[in-house]
């Protein structure tokens, strides 16, 4: 198994959570952790960045939907960035980009959010 690493960096006021490796049951906490962290930085906005995720799990996806829950009906905006048969297809097929913002690029992204 890769072990999974989250990365936090900020492009002015909005956090980039950059994830790579598997994002299963056995990582997504670690997603969880450095999404809470960023988020308790109240950023204009979090992108989640699965870039150079090679797998996609439920937990994975449940991470991002507690981070949609979370900043649903905050000023903070939320995204994020997937692109491939790894982590976009699974959050089109389970409905998740019909809730969450999904860019097919981090520059894309960022200037969407207007960073």
């Amino acid at each position: 198994m890769d072990e999974q690493l989250c990365t936090e960096h900020w492009v002015g006021r909005v956090a980039v959570v950059a994830a790579s490796g598997d994002l299963d049951m056995l990582t997504a906490p670690q997603l969880r952790d450095a999404v809470q962290s960023a988020l308790s930085k109240t950023p204009a906005g979090l992108i989640v960045d699965l870039t150079q995720v090679n797998f996609l799990g439920s937990a994975g996806m449940q991470v991002l939907m507690e981070a949609h829950n979370q900043t649903d009906g905050t000023e903070t905006r939320f995204g994020v960035v997937a692109d491939g048969p790894a982590t976009s297809r699974p959050l089109k097929i389970t409905g998740i980009t019909d809730l969450i913002d999904l860019y097919s690029t981090l520059d894309v992204a960022l200037e969407n959010f207007g960073a």
